[in-house]
């Protein structure tokens, strides 16, 4: 095959560098038509009709999505094809979720809009997409501001923690209130952290993957390459003690952790690393009354729900009757009681999807986030530079690090923690959040699987001269 048939996949095998634009097309179709199928099925199990702004719903999610497509097929042709679609999807039926909990609230008297913001918050967050592909044409320029980027992570996070502007919600001081908006920094700074961490490992992996002493057929690291781990090891101690977030003190280091190991392909950093995280939530656990109680939370939620309790353990409860309710195929949509858990459409969304869409729908959710890891690790294993490969395993581990966090606490695998479902969740940090990180997903897969220039030539290829001929042939 040509170098010419490589390029453009027309080729008898190899089809690498197929842009794939029309097959995104496609499957963004298909996304549409869950998310807007959704929408119509919450009018007509609640109200028995399909919603009145249907239409007018539908045209600005359908604009809002073939806006990033063309975006992505003039400035990023050779991007992966399946991300963008597989979070329109997610991100749709999140939106219809939303509008079915907003319906039941509004019966009840309560605040009835969130589905409404969230349609704004998408839209930020689709904005921002576009302006993260249009303006960073090369994911590498990011490299520049390795340690530019750690500096603004830190003052993120320390933000909440100012006495004017730091608010504390539901006993995690993680937001900010500016001008009667509240937002979230952590979700900024787990981007700049990714490019603080690739930027610094790519520099040190060298040093770092040096082995030291040898224990049980485990190369442990030197002792003096412990600086970086520890330092962040006492940054996520510091999130979980002072900002009472045990999610995001979890998905930070654990984040660390595994660009670590990537970068220097040494288990013995995974030893060090589960041994500090051990250590940590034991002392955790003795020292901290929020901690310990999220643990007994876990252990018996039974224990703290009903009367002659503070009803701490009701969210755990209604979500194991609820899910338990809805079975394999789920109650349909108006036909289940997700609003008796609390904050449904937040940290319990899942839980809400599992009651009406039952089993089946749970599982294709966890199958759409398992494609994002899978084409954001396809992404890391094929870039050609190195601070481009450690910046995509990171994005890729943050959503699944997240998502492994969020429905661990829901099914009760582990101790809840607060972190919000990814593209399904209420809430406009994370969801803006998310959508720059799947831009610079497709920003680096799309320098990935860029032919190279040589590629692209279509001169034949040149003789190999007879010395060349008698190397070989030897």
């Amino acid at each position: 095959m040509s170098r010419t048939d490589a390029a453009t996949g027309t080729g008898s095998g190899e089809f690498v560098h197929r842009r794939r634009r029309g097959a995104e097309l496609f499957l963004l179709v298909v996304a549409l038509l869950v998310g807007l199928g959704a929408y119509a099925a919450v009018g007509l199990g609640m109200e028995g009709e399909i919603p009145a702004d249907m239409f007018t719903y539908g045209g600005g999610l359908t604009v809002m999505i073939v806006a990033c497509h063309l975006v992505v097929r003039f400035v990023a042709p050779y991007a992966d094809p399946v991300l963008l679609p597989v979070v329109a999807a997610l991100n749709g039926l999140g939106l219809a979720v939303i509008h079915r909990l907003d319906l039941t609230y509004g019966e009840i008297g309560q605040k009835d809009d969130y589905a409404q913001q969230q349609l704004i918050w998408m839209a930020l967050g689709v904005v921002l997409f576009l302006a993260t592909l249009l303006l960073l044409r090369d994911h590498r320029t990011l490299q520049r501001f390795t340690y530019t980027s750690g500096l603004l992570a830190i003052v993120l996070l320390l933000l909440p923690l100012m006495p004017i502007i730091g608010t504390e919600i539901n006993g995690a001081r993680i937001w900010i209130n500016v001008a009667g908006f509240s937002f979230q920094p952590g979700e900024v700074a787990k981007v700049l952290l990714v490019v603080t961490f690739a930027g610094y490992l790519v520099l040190h992996r060298d040093a770092l993957a040096l082995a030291g002493r040898r224990l049980l057929f485990v190369d442990l690291p030197r002792g003096r390459d412990l600086g970086p781990i520890l330092a962040m090891w006492l940054v996520s101690l510091g999130i979980l003690v002072f900002q009472r977030d045990l999610g995001s003190s979890l998905l930070f280091f654990g984040l660390f952790l595994v660009m670590l190991y990537v970068a220097t392909e040494r288990p013995g950093w995974l030893v060090v690393g589960g041994t500090l995280f051990a250590a940590g939530a034991f002392a955790g656990y003795q020292a901290f009354g929020h901690v310990r109680q999220r643990f007994d939370l876990w252990l018996d939620p039974f224990a703290f729900y009903g009367e002659g309790t503070n009803d701490l353990g009701r969210q755990s409860v209604e979500t194991q009757f609820g899910m338990g309710w809805g079975g394999l195929i789920g109650r349909g949509f108006g036909n289940g009681r997700p609003e008796l858990i609390p904050y449904a459409n937040s940290d319990f969304i899942f839980a809400a999807i599992g009651e009406e869409l039952g089993l089946t729908a749970v599982m294709a959710i966890i199958v759409c986030y398992g494609l994002i890891v899978e084409r954001g690790l396809r992404t890391a294993v094929t870039c050609r530079d190195g601070f481009g490969k450690l910046a995509a395993t990171g994005l890729a581990v943050t959503f699944a690090l997240q998502v492994f966090v969020v429905v661990g606490g829901v099914t009760g695998l582990i101790p809840l923690t607060g972190l919000t479902t990814p593209f399904l969740s209420y809430g406009g940090s994370s969801l803006v959040a998310n959508w720059v990180i799947v831009a610079l997903l497709l920003r680096i897969s799309d320098q990935a699987r860029r032919p190279l220039p040589s590629m692209l030539s279509t001169e034949p290829d040149p003789e190999p001269d007879a010395e060349e001929t008698q190397v070989v042939k030897l």
